[in-house]
């Protein structure tokens, strides 16, 4: 008898759980929101059931790493956010011809709004476009009911399976009724040499026709997977209008229309790809008019108007295509009644009008949140070294008349755009930096324009990610760049994991620490220089020589994450010298600094003590509070 329990769990921890309980033996990652606690709940519970976990360097390291695994018989499943799926597409694409062995899940967080991503990208496309299977839970417990599943179908149809979910899937808390877990046994297969794991065009030619088998095959069985299962369901209406849904949305579109909810046909969505064709046909054809709620791309609407013209179903599809449901950004109850009933418009029905009535308090009677721009934390030694390069730059224009354009990365650091900073002209993708401000100095001999000197800033955890390749291209083809490596020791944007430069490793083993600047030279840059980021004065000497350096230099400057290691002191106005200049305020935009009505500048408890200001006051009235004392 398999014994359960019910337990509060956010959905990311579902999943690893569910991770658990299906045996993974070895788990990959990069850390990423909203995707990092999967990762991080499997890690706290590696040891406990006998599983192998590791960060790795970036998202195509994670994914090539579980596919060695899997291709050894184990089970393995690999995390990352949807912007790192771009990262692993090379190996993604590759793997799908090929297949597994064991059993590989890839678990890709997509982030609808965006709330902590440059794009609001879709997976269930990107499975589509891979042919590999995507599951799409809308709740915690589906997402520890599916990740099972997942691996199950991995290992049974010897394919990767992909496990996507959003912010409020992956971020949402509920009961989930989990199973006794025992621990995972290690033993496996192991690898056998076959000409199936060499990917050359010959095998691909071979293998490609098989993989349009899988999909087939893949189609036609999962009623069998879903037997005892209601990922893929149908509510029949007294109407002839149907709503379908995928994902959280499946659960907006049901409160949507809870007060009517007898009137439409549901049929709410699971398996994104392959999509249930059988399903959504027996669901279609006894409407006349179809509203898909979903978020991010017409994924299903698309499916919905194919399968309509193969059957020459007479049904009208609304959604986004048909102008219905906004195209982007993130849906809530509210996008999805006020998409209904556009649609109901359209439809001319009276059967029934979605009311936002039912809310305890209405939308339009909730005053307006303060406005909480994003900023640097108080004390981070990032605004120091932006401010030691503005006043580099202030120099170098003013003596040779040569401007600076600063080209940023991400991570905590892209906050450097902000006002009155204003120290981050460039932001793509990680790792970027580098590479643009390169191209960006080759430009130099063909531009009319002002002659610049490019910077690039990178992190400490980016630049293992993504920016070494980056560094080394640079060298070799002699671009005019000053590389800055900001470097407080953790993976600060994502919830402070550990990496390379560390020297533990994500189980909590001692490891070879990569010293950052050694990776420099060893990469042929000449001017490396290594300083601590507590010293303005010093920060702006080395970064006006970094900035005169002909060719590629760096400087690697290093400080503390003020989130996970506090100062030990803190800063107050001495109002007596204070002279009212406000520079402190109008230079850093230090959180922990505001103006009094007085003009008068006032340090909160916020203050970490990095002293930043201090060494900035023309007339020395920032002081230790102790001092004052």
């Amino acid at each position: 008898m398999t014994l359960t329990s019910k337990r509060i769990l956010m959905g990311n921890e579902a999943i690893a759980f569910g991770a658990i309980k299906a045996g993974v033996q070895i788990a990959s990652g990069y850390p990423g929101t909203p995707s990092s606690e999967v990762m991080e709940t499997i890690i706290s519970h590696a040891k406990e059931y006998g599983i192998y976990a590791e960060w790795a360097t970036n998202e195509k390291v994670a994914l090539e790493t579980a596919v060695g695994a899997a291709y050894s018989g184990a089970n393995a499943i690999v995390t990352m956010k949807q912007v790192g799926l771009n990262v692993a597409s090379d190996p993604l694409m590759s793997l799908s011809y090929l297949g597994v062995k064991g059993s590989l899940v890839i678990l890709v967080s997509d982030d609808p709004g965006p709330h902590s991503s440059q794009t609001e990208q879709d997976t269930r496309a990107f499975g589509h476009f891979s042919n590999i299977p995507v599951f799409d839970p809308s709740t915690p417990q589906e997402a520890y009911d599916m990740t099972k599943l997942a691996f199950e179908l991995s290992h049974a149809m010897e394919t990767p399976v992909i496990l996507r979910t959003t912010t409020r899937v992956s971020h949402g808390c509920a009961d989930v009724l989990i199973e006794e877990i025992n621990p995972v046994s290690r033993d496996i297969e192991g690898f056998t040499k076959d000409t199936r794991w060499t990917i050359f065009p010959k095998l691909i030619t071979q293998r490609h026709p098989l993989l349009e088998e899988l999909q087939i095959r893949m189609s036609d069985n999962f009623s069998e997977y879903f037997n005892h299962n209601s990922f893929n369901s149908v509510s029949k209406g007294s109407s002839n209008i149907g709503i379908a849904a995928s994902g959280v949305s499946s659960l907006y579109a049901r409160e949507a229309i809870k007060d009517c909810q007898g009137i439409f046909s549901l049929f709410k969505a699971g398996t994104a790809y392959p999509f249930p064709e059988k399903a959504a046909y027996e669901f279609m054809k006894d409407i006349t008019d179809l509203i898909v709620v979903e978020e991010l791309d017409p994924y299903m609407e698309e499916q919905f108007l194919q399968i309509a013209g193969k059957y020459h179903l007479d049904i009208n599809i609304h959604g986004k295509k048909s102008g219905s449901f906004p195209v982007s950004g993130e849906y809530d109850v509210d996008v999805a009644i006020e998409g209904i009933n556009h649609a109901l418009d359209k439809i001319g029905s009276e059967s029934c009008c979605l009311s936002h009535s039912g809310a305890a308090v209405k939308a339009e009677d909730i005053p307006p949140l303060p406005i909480r721009a994003p900023t640097l934390c108080a004390g981070c030694m990032h605004r120091t070294v932006f401010y030691a390069f503005k006043k580099a730059a202030a120099k170098l224009r003013s003596q040779t008349g040569i401007d600076s354009v600063f080209s940023g990365d991400i991570g905590c650091y892209t906050l450097g755009n902000a006002r009155p900073l204003n120290m981050v002209n460039t932001c793509l993708c990680m790792g970027a930096g580098i590479s643009i401000a390169a191209g960006l100095s080759h430009t130099q001999e063909f531009s009319s324009g002002q002659e610049a000197k490019q910077v690039a800033f990178i992190g400490d955890s980016t630049f293992f990610h993504s920016g070494i390749a980056a560094v080394v291209s640079a060298v070799y083809n002699s671009a005019d760049i000053t590389i800055a490596v900001l470097d407080n020791h953790t993976t600060a944007m994502t919830g402070h994991q550990p990496h390379p430069g560390i020297g533990v490793t994500a189980m909590g083993s001692p490891a070879q620490i990569i010293d950052i600047a050694e990776v420099l030279k060893s990469c042929g840059v000449r001017m490396v220089k290594t300083i601590e980021a507590d010293d303005l004065d010093k920060c702006i000497d080395i970064a006006g020589e970094a900035m005169q350096f002909e060719g590629p230099s760096a400087v690697v400057f290093k400080g503390r994450c003020v989130a996970i290691c506090k100062g030990t002191g803190q800063y107050i106005v001495d109002e007596d010298k204070c002279i009212g200049c406000n520079l402190c305020i109008n230079q850093f935009g230090c959180p922990a600094i505001f103006s009094m009505s007085s003009g008068l500048p006032v340090i909160q408890d916020t203050c970490s003590g990095c002293g930043l200001c201090a060494q900035i006051c023309p007339s020395d009235a920032i002081v230790p509070k102790e001092v004052s004392q």
